[in-house]
């Protein structure tokens, strides 16, 4: 007769493990000596106090989870550590930015800021409003949206599914140069371009130039939702004699629909808040002008340039500046809003 009588002592190959407060814990201690050691080394600055609780923390982390759960533990949780103070250092400068923006720009910010325009209120005096750059910003994205949107897609199409040989190969590398050219030189070639034919600022100018940053954004983003459909559809619908041209058509493109969308979504909130094209060829105006081909007009980077450079002797051209400020990034954050709710829209549904 034989029993197996239990062994009740822990096992040698589980090692101690923090508790899941820890990392506060730590963080906590980290920040508390951080202060301590800013007070007392005279540092005046916040993010250099942060820096500093950061550094800490990584540290303590990693003697704190060497002495208790071992060194393999401990390169983990400062792995995870790093990712966690990166995250930080990224969204700390934003959430600020975001912070000191509404702060500021809703001391103006009502329904009469946004329906009147400047007129004839200078500078230097309360009252306005960017009507008339809300409205020169909407034709000038939209137009510029009209003429970079289907030839970025159609580009796009060429390179996925047609192109092939120094074609396709010169495209890609102009497209790729194009991503990174800074906005004034489009500014600039827009410019020459009206020189020649001795125009006058006008509104559409400032979309030719916005047209020209937008392509290769919407170009590249295309390029690569097409890639993500699987050359199964493809194959399935050319075995049935359909044309390559209506599958593109019918097929490839439905499927790939939202990530297009998204990505030119995208690109029209990347040109939304450009300046310096808008400033050299379109130069701006108090009034309001809804006519695009004729004649200066406003866009809300413009104005909030104008107002900011006028904000040294006036209160109110620096409230101004603010408010116009809040509301560009709420339009650029609206965009991206939409741009995720049509890509959730259009995403492809599988079946249970």
């Amino acid at each position: 007769m034989s029993n197996v009588i239990a062994d009740k002592r822990p096992s040698t190959l589980r090692r101690a493990r923090l508790p899941k407060w820890s990392p506060w814990a730590i963080a906590a201690g980290s920040a508390a000596v951080a202060i301590g050691i800013g007070l007392g080394a005279g540092l005046d600055s916040r993010v250099q106090w942060g820096l500093i609780a950061g550094l800490i923390f990584l540290f303590g982390t990693y003697l704190i989870s060497a002495r208790v759960e071992g060194r393999r533990q401990a390169k983990d949780r400062i792995a995870t550590s790093l990712v966690w103070v990166a995250f930080l250092l990224a969204v700390v400068p934003l959430a600020s930015l975001v912070w000191e923006t509404v702060k500021r720009g809703v001391k103006v910010l009502d329904g009469y800021f946004l329906t009147h325009s400047m007129g004839l209120v200078a500078d230097s005096e309360p009252g306005g409003g960017i009507y008339h750059a809300i409205l020169g910003t909407l034709e000038q994205v939209g137009l510029a949206s009209l003429i970079a949107a289907p030839i970025g897609v159609l580009t796009a199409v060429y390179l996925v599914e047609y192109g092939r040989g120094n074609l396709a190969r010169s495209i890609t590398f102009f497209v790729d140069v194009m991503t990174g050219i800074p906005s004034i030189v489009a500014g600039l070639f827009i410019l020459s371009l009206m020189l020649m034919f001795d125009m006058q600022p006008f509104g559409f100018a400032g979309s030719l130039a916005l047209a020209i940053l937008m392509m290769p954004v919407v170009v590249r983003s295309t390029e690569e939702m097409l890639k993500l459909v699987p050359n199964e559809l493809r194959e399935a619908s050319l075995a049935l004699g359909i044309p390559k041209w209506r599958t593109i058509l019918k097929v490839v493109l439905p499927t790939s629909l939202g990530g297009i969308t998204t990505g030119i979504m995208l690109a029209v909130a990347r040109i939304t808040g450009e300046t310096a094209p808008v400033l050299l060829l379109v130069w701006g105006t108090n009034f309001i002008n809804t006519n695009p081909f004729e004649g200066p007009q406003a866009s809300l980077p413009l104005y909030i340039y104008q107002q900011y450079s006028q904000s040294a002797g006036s209160p109110a051209a620096y409230d101004r500046a603010w408010a116009a400020s809040l509301t560009l990034i709420a339009f650029v954050m609206i965009l991206n809003m939409v741009a995720r709710g049509i890509a959730r829209w259009k995403a492809p549904k599988t079946g249970r």
